[in-house]
């Protein structure tokens, strides 16, 4: 399993060196997650507010969908 952390904001792609009270999103399950730190909380609801490319109903992965369907494990 991995716990992986992102100090480098999605939205302006700038690192963050000292996240330290800085806002942030846990993506995942325990022991097999990521933990994304934004520079502002008006980055953090920017990238919540991105719009899902694949709806769960389409039985597409994606961020909201996180299951282990369709993976090739080969």
């Amino acid at each position: 399993m991995m716990h992986r952390i992102c100090t480098t904001d999605p939205i302006t792609l700038n690192d963050i060196p000292d996240p330290t009270g800085k806002p942030y999103i846990v993506m995942g399950q325990k022991d097999n997650d990521i933990v994304v730190y934004f520079e502002s909380e008006q980055n953090r609801q920017a990238w919540l507010d991105i719009p899902v490319e694949h709806p769960a109903s389409e039985h597409r992965l994606n961020l909201d969908n996180p299951t282990e369907l369709f993976i090739d494990e080969g």
